[in-house]
C-alpha cells in the first residue's frame, strides 16, 4: 500500500474479488481508480464503495440501483437523501425477500407432501412385489 492507495491485486485480496470483478465495475463506473500507465491505484473512497457494492449485491440490489445510491454520495446534505432513499430501497429489497422465502417455504412444504406421497407409493408397489413372489 502506498501513499493510502491499494494496487489491483491487494484490492483483489482485501475483498476477495478477481481483477475482472474490478474492471467491471470500473467500466460500468462505480469505481474510479487512479490510473498510472496500466496501473491502478484504488483510493479509500474506492474500497468504501466497493464494501457498498459487494454489500448491495449480496442484498440483492441491481448495479443501477447501487450506482444511483453511490451517486447520492456527493449532495452536499450529508448523505441525508443517500441514507433515505438507501433506506427506502432496503425496505423494499427485504419485503421482496421475504415473499420469496414465503414462496419457497410453500413449494418446500409441496415437494415434502409429494415426497411423503411417493415414498407410500413405492412402498405399497414393493409390498405388492414381494407378495406376488
Amino acid at each position: 500500500m502506498t501513499d493510502g492507495t491499494l494496487t489491483i491485486r491487494e484490492m483483489c485480496d482485501a475483498f476477495d474479488v478477481t481483477p475482472r470483478t474490478l474492471r467491471f465495475y470500473e467500466a460500468k463506473e462505480l469505481l474510479f481508480p487512479i490510473r498510472e500507465g496500466q496501473k491502478r491505484l484504488f483510493t479509500k473512497r474506492d474500497r468504501a464503495r466497493l464494501k457498498l457494492i459487494l454489500r448491495g449485491k449480496r442484498f440483492g440490489f441491481s448495479l443501477e440501483e447501487i450506482r444511483q445510491l453511490l451517486d447520492l454520495y456527493d449532495m452536499g446534505d450529508q448523505q441525508a437523501t443517500q441514507l433515505q432513499r438507501t433506506y427506502e430501497v432496503a425496505q423494499q429489497r427485504l419485503q421482496d425477500m421475504e415473499e420469496q422465502r414465503d414462496e419457497l417455504n410453500e413449494a418446500i412444504d409441496d415437494l415434502k407432501e409429494q415426497l411423503k406421497w411417493g415414498e407410500k407409493i413405492i412402498v405399497s408397489f414393493n409390498a405388492s412385489k414381494k407378495a406376488a413372489e
